[in-house]
């Protein structure tokens, strides 16, 4: 939870904390150290770079799923592994990825034929492998699971030739969505039924994202005993590569109240957008807890929140509060520091939130803020 104050801050603004980071990627560390597995930040939850010098005393490297965030992990944490994977490499960027990636998956045998040979004709040592689809997953939400039906991620075990063609030294697997380890031993159970005849042959293991490894209540220890079980038996480097257990818990978006109005029930306007500032609520859906609030009707006032765009469905949710909300109260949505920046757009017109760093010394450092030719240069 959040403890310290922010009445003084510029809204709406992102801000995360040193401390709650630092917590999580202790747990994290715990891991490595405990199973000499490497853990990787995936940039596609958390592309926060300033507090990458941070993350990189801690992990192994960042994964990356195009150029653009290969060369941030590769310049921004100096010294850490660059993985890429993508579900096609176009020709244009190919060539400057490999510039950036120590480890490269491809995600066909197709795509590894068509630039497999530039990898060797640059002479780098670059760890090459393939994704596979165990074509088993525990997420019930299609978008979000990589094994539904007729999935274009990965490549199935009967597009699979008998023996892996030269060069492809490592196997990735993504099937999870913030769950925890009991989920991962029975897709690892399924991985070695499917694919553990390659794995004896094979240097590494990519175990992909979606592990709540720094959620209360994750069963830490049996991910390492699944670590230590794959690792020995088929004698593998294992990564892992979380996006939202790096940096779970430990951002805020700081809202004000612009206008309270009703129509039915109670309504109040924020300077905050569902769709602009936190699209993963209309997406998924999704409803970010606010500290202090209840849900509908738990306590006394209850409030339908809404964003100041255009759009009608540009809806928080419904919270219900100790006292009526009046403009210019703040409002602090918790969980907001994985995903929602990265997702953030300028419908509208919408200016972008400041990001802010709450320092272990108590120091809240303004990393960046947003103006009219941040919106107008997209154009």
């Amino acid at each position: 939870m959040l403890n310290f104050d922010v009445k003084d801050l510029p809204t709406p603004c992102y801000i995360t904390d040193e401390n709650l980071l630092i917590k999580n990627l202790e747990i994290l560390k715990n891991v490595q150290d405990r199973t000499g597995c490497k853990i990787l930040l995936a940039q596609k939850a958390f592309s926060m770079y300033s507090v990458y010098p941070l993350i990189g005393k801690y992990l192994a490297g960042t994964t990356a799923s195009g150029l653009f965030e290969a060369r941030l992990g590769k310049e921004e944490m100096p010294g850490g592994e660059t993985h890429v994977y993508s579900p096609a490499y176009s020709e244009k960027d190919f060539p400057e990825i490999i510039k950036y990636a120590d480890h490269v998956v491809f995600n066909s045998i197709s795509q590894y034929e068509k630039f497999y040979p530039q990898i060797r004709k640059s002479g780098k040592n670059i760890e090459v492998g393939i994704r596979i689809n165990p074509g088993y997953s525990e997420i019930e939400t299609d978008i979000y699971n990589p094994c539904f039906e007729n999935s274009r991620l990965g490549t199935t075990l009967e597009n699979l030739p008998e023996k892996l063609p030269e060069g492809i030294n490592g196997l990735h697997f993504h099937t999870m969505c913030e769950q925890g380890a009991d989920t991962l031993e029975r897709t690892l159970t399924v991985v070695e039924e499917k694919f553990g005849k390659y794995l004896y042959d094979l240097k590494w293991l990519n175990f992909g994202g979606g592990h709540h490894i720094t959620k209360e209540n994750y069963d830490v220890q049996k991910l390492i005993e699944l670590v230590l079980h794959m690792k020995e038996k088929y004698d593998l480097q294992i990564y892992i590569e979380p996006g939202e257990a790096v940096a779970l818990n430990a951002g805020f978006l700081v809202s004000e109240v612009l206008d309270t109005m009703k129509n039915g029930m109670d309504i109040a306007i924020l300077d905050t957008s569902a769709a602009c500032h936190m699209p993963d609520v209309l997406e998924m859906p999704y409803r970010p807890m606010i500290i202090g609030s209840g849900q509908p009707n738990e306590k006394a006032f209850t409030y339908r929140l809404g964003g100041p765009t255009c759009l009608a469905g540009d809806i928080i949710g419904d919270y219900s509060f100790d006292k009526p909300l009046k403009s210019g109260d703040r409002l602090i949505f918790c969980d907001m520091a994985i995903y929602s920046m990265v997702k953030n757009n300028t419908f509208n017109g919408m200016p972008l939130p400041t990001i802010i760093l709450h320092k272990t010394n108590g120091e809240n450092v303004i990393v960046k803020s947003f103006g009219y030719e941040d919106f107008k240069s997209r154009l």
